[in-house]
């Protein structure tokens, strides 16, 4: 077999196994596609239908005006913008200070900070609500979010992104005269664009997927986030699942929106972080 038709073959291979992984990750969004545009009953036929005899279009505005998704969807932008910038400052800040400064106990400091990253959430849900209830932010945006602002993954990956920097520029800016703060700011972070991308998306998909701790913290209709509400559709006895479904739909919107905008820049700083 001629070197060049084997290479094609490997190709087609690749790609025919690609587009079956992708087909699989798509299935559960298009069969939520597919429910959203049903009728509230035609759900519950047995076998269930691959797609809607009528589509439903009406499903949409009316799941989104059943309950206050404006104000849930102003509440989860909040909750997403705060946590982008928080958590991609501290970890630029973090990041560049385990990667550069020299002091004592520098490992076995960081060795602690990345043992956090082993406890799993749910454990630290009560003593974080005892902690915002005894300072009064329960049902309030500030209790929302104060404590989302730390990233100890962003940290890390900043961390492993800058260790793989050069010196040379930094030096040779502080032969120049510049302080440690200048070389962060006008010269470490520049570079390190690909990298805070990276943290800026997946802290921004991880406040938008956000369940449990904002159905924990606030109380009230008017605080909760798109996911809380997108949950409210579905009782103890009833559950209307098209409407659930159409505003699961709208709610991904964003979501994908941010991944397609900073897509380049997520797949560069996946690639950079790697390097040492």
């Amino acid at each position: 077999m001629r070197p060049d038709r084997a290479g094609r073959r490997r190709a087609v291979a690749g790609y025919t196994a690609a587009i079956l992984l992708a087909s699989v990750m798509l299935i559960p969004f298009l069969w939520m596609l597919s429910t959203a545009l049903m009728d509230e009953f035609e759900v519950f036929q047995y076998p269930p239908p691959l797609l809607p005899a009528d589509p439903q279009w009406a499903n949409f505005p009316n799941a989104l005006t059943q309950l206050p998704f404006a104000r849930f969807f102003l509440n989860s932008g909040i909750l997403a913008v705060c946590m982008v910038l928080g958590q991609t400052l501290t970890g630029a800040l973090g990041g560049y200070a385990f990667a550069r400064f020299r002091f004592a106990g520098r490992g076995a400091v960081f060795a602690a900070y990345l043992g956090a990253l082993m406890v799993p959430a749910i454990v630290l849900l009560i003593p974080r609500f005892l902690l915002i209830d005894a300072l009064g932010g329960v049902d309030t945006i500030a209790g929302l979010v104060s404590t989302e602002l730390v990233s100890v993954w962003g940290v890390f990956l900043l961390r492993q992104f800058f260790l793989s920097l050069p010196r040379e520029t930094e030096d040779a800016a502080r032969v120049d005269g510049a302080s440690e703060w200048t070389i962060f700011w006008r010269i470490a972070l520049p570079l390190a664009r690909p990298a805070l991308a990276t943290v800026a998306l997946f802290s921004f998909i991880d406040a938008w997927k956000s369940f449990l701790w904002p159905l924990v913290v606030t109380q009230s209709l008017e605080m909760r986030t798109v996911e809380v509400g997108i949950a409210s559709f579905h009782g103890l006895y009833y559950a209307n699942w098209p409407y659930q479904m159409a505003a699961a739909v709208t709610a991904l919107i964003p979501v994908l929106v941010a991944f397609l905008a900073s897509q380049r820049f997520f797949t560069r700083g996946i690639q950079l972080t790697g390097i040492r």
